[in-house]
């Protein structure tokens, strides 16, 4: 494993658990991925679904090996279901400190959730903006993308 954006995977968390040098309760493993029950899990049955390469989040990670991640969660989050029987459930990425990423190291975490679980809402309450702002931010956006150039 080598140096991704400024971070040595030894240091990672999740780098040591891959190699083995730190217990986790590893519930699956691909060829690509782990996935396996954190240590402080915010509902019964939540999962953390990582590749074994070090990527720092999705926004640096490459279209297949993010397919082969997004494919192992499905198949996970299908399996929690059917063992756990949640009312739904969540798949949660994050990238950066500000959108609540604690380890540097892409992650997709899967959440059964229950009516009145713990976790509570993860969305702000209705009406946290004003509509006329979505034609700026649309506009903005589609004068400066460059998805379809």
């Amino acid at each position: 494993m080598s140096k991704q954006d400024g971070i040595d995977p030894k240091d990672c968390t999740f780098c040591q658990i891959i190699a083995g040098s730190l217990h986790a309760e590893i519930i699956h493993e691909t060829e690509s991925c782990i996935a396996f029950f954190p240590l402080k899990p915010a509902t019964k049955g939540h999962t953390l679904v990582v590749p074994k390469r070090h990527i720092r989040d999705f926004l640096s990670v490459e279209p297949a090996i993010f397919a082969a991640l997004s494919s192992t969660a499905v198949e996970l989050g299908k399996a929690l279901r059917s063992v756990y029987s949640p009312d739904g459930m969540n798949m949660i990425t994050s990238s950066g400190e500000a959108a609540s990423q604690s380890i540097m190291h892409l992650h997709v975490h899967l959440v059964p959730r229950w009516t009145g679980d713990s976790m509570g809402a993860i969305w702000p309450p209705q009406n946290h903006t004003d509509g006329n702002d979505l034609s700026a931010w649309a506009e903005k956006f589609r004068s400066r993308n460059r998805l379809d150039k």
